[in-house]
Order: structure tokens, then C-alpha cells, then sequence
């Protein structure tokens, strides 16, 4: 995945960072110099990649606002030549992770109609250049509206179908079903950039491959932990998931692996104390009065 590493930040907007990715520069000459001679001039066609540049930032902000709006946690995007990552930590709930996810693509459902209307107006009293400029606006946002919407993990429209299976099959079977899909669409993905000979696709095609697997093996993991014997008397803020009992938690400092709930948060072997714990089922830290607030209590008779 895409980090704020080598990469420059443009601005901080309603508490996200947005960061541009340096190699973003470099095919953005090429995409630029390549389709010269659509317009009267190449300034349009600088026009073309900045709207582009704008309708995925807006797909991305779709996402981290949804994601804010159920409690969940976005605090930064970064575009990158494949596109656009906006980093966002839903509450471990289906009904969060799909509003997060779905807002994305919602975002280019509701340019549709208004990107039309620009340009069926701009043919008839408009300049050429104007016309076709916005044609490929509506174009590039119907188009990545398209491909993100296919149900292939880990695009939009795969991540849609685990949220959707969550509801039915769990967290981590939903997400091995999900990232199954996935690798069958990526192998088609492949086979077209190679019948296509098109090197981006293969690239997008590797990449997503890559995120698909690790969603595989995450996937395995969730269900193995699923299996773990519960700990009575806690529970997570943030995923209401009780905590396996063992030594799944290892002290920073010796590297001594510990029941974190059995001492207190104190590591046994050199007695430093943890302020917070991690959820290992969600991954969220929480101090150790938190998870033990959550503990449920029988109602008195």
C-alpha cells in the first residue's frame, strides 16, 4: 500500500491529509504528452488529468467521511499512479464497513447526472475543446465507477460483497469468500493485460493481487482466532469481541509473550506497564479499564 513516504503533502481537509505520490508526476507527463492532439492545445489536455485528479480525490473523500460518520476512524488519502488509497478504520461492524466502503463509488453515481448536463449544455453553446474536455470528465468518472463496482477484492465492488456476506456468513468467512472472488477476477485481469499487451493493467493487476492475498491470509488467521477460547469479564470497545486466553500479547520491551488480561498489562518477566492493549481481533488499542467497562453485568433480582 501507498504511504506518506516519498510522497508530498498537498493539504489537510476536514481532518484528513491528502499526499500526492511523487511517481504521480511522472505519468502524468506521459498520459499528458501521449494524448496530445485531442485538443487545440495541450493545456486541455492538463485540464483532463487535473479533472481526473479531482474525481478520485472526491471517490476517496467519499470513502474517509463515511467512514468518520459511523465512528470510524480516516485521517489520510494518498494518490498514486493506480489511483487513490484512502485509509480507513470502520467500526468492525458490516452495516459500517459497507456505508464506508459503498460512499466511494456513490461519490461518481452522483457526478453522473450533473457532469451530462455540463456537457449536453457545453455542445450546443460551448466551445470544442470545452465539449470534449467534458466528455472525457463523464467518461473517466463513469469508467472508474465501473471498474471499482466490479465484485473483485480488493476493489469496491468486492469489499461491497464481503460486507454484504459478513452479514450472513461473519467476519472472517465473509472475507475468505470475498478475497476467493478476488483471485479468480485477478487471474482474468491478467490474462487481458496480456492479450491487451497493456503494462498498467498488468501492474494493477499484480498489485491488487498482492492485497487480495494478504486479505486471503488474513482471512485465515480471523478464522483461527475465531476458534481461541474466550476470556469472561472483557471485552473490546471497539469490536465488543471478548479476548482469547494465552500468550498472544509480547512485551516490547523483553520480547516476553504474555496473557496481557492475566497480569494487569504488566509484562511478568520485566514488569513494564502497558498503557493500552490491542484488540486482536480488531486491532484497536484500549486501556485495560475500557475492556473490563464493558464487562456485562447481570441485572440484580
Amino acid at each position: 500500500m501507498p504511504t506518506g513516504k516519498g510522497s508530498i503533502h498537498l493539504f489537510r481537509l476536514f481532518g484528513v491529509d491528502v499526499f500526492l505520490h511523487w511517481w504521480w508526476f511522472l505519468v502524468a507527463v506521459y498520459e499528458i504528452q501521449s494524448r496530445a492532439g485531442r485538443y487545440s492545445s495541450i493545456t486541455w489536455n492538463v485540464f483532463e488529468y487535473l479533472a481526473l485528479f479531482l474525481i478520485v480525490l472526491m471517490h476517496e473523500f467519499g470513502h474517509a467521511l463515511a467512514c468518520r460518520q459511523v465512528g470510524g476512524k480516516a485521517d489520510r488519502i494518498v494518490l498514486w499512479p493506480l489511483g487513490g488509497v484512502a485509509y480507513v478504520d470502520p467500526p468492525q461492524r458490516p452495516g459500517a464497513t459497507l456505508w464506508s466502503i459503498a460512499a466511494g463509488p456513490l461519490v461518481n453515481v452522483a457526478l453522473m447526472p450533473i457532469l451530462s448536463a455540463l456537457f449536453f449544455q457545453t455542445v450546443h453553446k460551448g466551445s470544442k475543446d470545452l465539449a470534449e474536455l467534458l466528455y472525457m470528465i463523464r467518461w473517466w468518472n463513469q469508467s472508474l465507477f465501473i471498474f471499482n463496482i466490479l465484485p473483485i477484492y480488493p476493489l469496491d465492488g468486492g469489499q461491497i460483497l464481503r460486507s454484504l456476506l459478513w452479514f450472513v456468513l461473519g467476519r472472517a468467512r465473509s472475507l475468505m469468500v470475498a478475497t476467493m472472488f478476488g483471485l479468480l477476477g485477478i487471474v482474468g485481469f491478467i490474462g487481458l493485460a496480456i492479450y491487451k499487451h497493456q503494462p498498467w493493467l498488468g501492474i494493477l493487476a499484480l498489485y491488487m493481487l498482492m492485497i487480495c492475498w494478504g486479505g486471503l491470509k488474513h482471512a485465515q488467521d480471523l478464522l483461527k482466532m475465531a476458534k481461541l477460547p474466550r476470556r469472561d469479564g472483557f471485552q473490546c470497545p471497539s469490536c465488543n469481541t471478548a479476548p482469547p486466553v494465552g500468550e498472544y500479547w509480547k512485551c516490547s520491551n523483553c520480547g516476553q509473550a504474555f496473557d496481557t488480561f492475566q497480569t494487569g498489562a504488566v509484562c511478568p518477566s520485566c514488569r513494564t506497564q502497558f498503557p493500552a492493549t490491542r484488540c486482536l481481533d480488531c486491532g484497536h488499542l484500549h486501556p485495560m479499564h475500557e475492556w473490563m467497562s464493558r464487562t456485562l453485568v447481570a441485572p440484580s433480582l
